[in-house]
């Protein structure tokens, strides 16, 4: 039989569906953040059933401004979204360097230090997120405030027992619930062999307006420490940052919010410009959120008929600022390899072999210890000050600006059935 004009592994999905005409493959997704939905979205745009299931009570709101950048902006425009987060973008005027009595030393254009293309965009994170769920809640079944509890792997499908106590089987189940993936957990064991420590943690939240900051980025940094806030536009609300390079933090409890604001505060107790205000702000805040800095690497993202996409199989760390268009970019190539192939040992296969090394080209843009952000001296600190300083005579991107960018666009994207 000669078919023109079709994908070659569609037409053996065609003949497979055919024989099997009675049998909605049903895939089960672990999380509903950004590479959940993601993939919910393609998995049903194929014809196959999906159940997203998610552990909070609702769909998470707050979380830092994201980039969507190279090969997920081809994603985006694939799916449709790319005018609304067009609509969204944020689109940051300037960053600016301040030093302790509040007067700025350096003011950028991002593009400097993010190396950006005109299509980018950056968004806050809940902005993308509710636009992929509202994208899909109509045609996938979304199962809030549960979670996995256990799974049988079978040759029948794999058989699921949820914390609430219902079971389900289905034809393959997809983990894309985070750094932390309680998927990963039940399949591959302990994260700690899959956990690069980069260095640093972090702790996150909102606050009030202050200093008049609008539409733009504004940083302080002194010696193993950074405090950033984000003006975003249309966002009455700022997103304040405090990051800290230190020793891994073992056995510490990094979802300890008061614990974590207590390190901050003692860290920062010196600094200037406003700094003692968002110390002040953190007592106030109901949205902190705080954890390392850290990538996951793993020798194989599947096992048996349970794969890993986004952050649960390899999170890059907000280093890279690669963490939302490598999930977008990997629940594409997941879901077209699940579509295209009725056999989900060898869509897993397929998917790594393609994905994994634009995942590790944007990996590798990073090393621990080693972000240009927080000097780790004094003596750093000022060769940092002058660096900025003089970036901002620079108006032609540098090698290492057009490395990120060759990273970000490495991927040429397949065209699966239906997309």
């Amino acid at each position: 039989m000669t078919v023109y004009g079709v994908n070659e592994r569609y037409v053996v999905y065609l003949i497979w569906a055919a024989m099997n005409e009675t049998k909605t493959r049903h895939i089960l997704v672990s999380g509903a953040s950004i590479a959940g939905p993601a993939i919910a979205y393609w998995l049903n745009r194929y014809g196959l059933k999906v159940t997203v299931v998610e552990r909070s009570p609702a769909l998470r709101g707050g979380g830092y401004p994201i980039d969507l950048r190279g090969s997920a902006v081809e994603v985006a425009k694939k799916m449709g979204i790319y005018p609304a987060l067009q609509e969204a973008h944020i689109r940051t005027r300037r960053m600016r360097f301040m030093d302790d009595d509040g007067h700025a030393f350096a003011t950028l254009d991002p593009e400097a230090i993010t190396g950006s293309e005109e299509s980018d965009v950056e968004i806050p994170r809940a902005d993308l997120a509710s636009l992929l769920y509202g994208l899909t809640r109509d045609d996938v079944e979304y199962r809030f405030n549960d979670s996995i509890d256990a799974i049988e792997d079978t040759d029948g499908g794999a058989h699921i027992t949820f914390q609430s106590g219902q079971r389900g089987t289905y034809d393959a189940v997809i983990g894309a619930d985070g750094l932390h993936s309680n998927t990963r957990r039940i399949v591959f064991g302990s994260e700690e062999p899959f956990l690069r420590y980069m260095g640093y943690t972090f702790v996150g939240c909102t606050v009030p307006p202050m200093d008049g900051l609008q539409e733009e980025i504004a940083s302080y940094f002194a010696e193993n420490r950074l405090a950033t806030l984000y003006a975003v536009r249309n966002v009455e609300r700022l997103f304040a940052f405090f990051v800290l390079r230190r020793p891994y933090p073992e056995g510490e409890d990094m979802r300890d919010h008061s614990a974590q604001c207590r390190l901050m505060r003692e860290a920062f107790a010196q600094d200037g410009w406003l700094v003692p205000s968002l110390l002040s702000a953190l007592d106030d805040a109901d949205d902190v959120f705080c954890d390392t800095v850290a990538q996951i690497h793993m020798p194989r993202w599947s096992k048996g008929r349970v794969a890993l996409v986004g952050d649960a199989a390899y999170g890059p760390s907000f280093m890279t600022g690669q963490g939302s268009s490598l999930a977008l970019v990997g629940a594409y190539m997941l879901a077209g390899e699940l579509a295209s192939n009725p056999d989900p040992h060898v869509a897993f296969a397929r998917y790594e072999e393609l994905t994994r090394p634009f995942v590790e080209a944007n990996q590798a843009g990073v090393t621990p210890n080693a972000w240009p952000m927080i000097p780790n001296s004094k003596e750093e600190v000022e060769k940092r000050r002058r660096a900025f300083a003089q970036a901002m005579h620079r108006h032609e991107p540098d090698d290492k600006e057009k490395a990120k960018r060759e990273r970000r666009n490495s991927l040429k994207l397949p065209t699966y059935p239906r997309s």
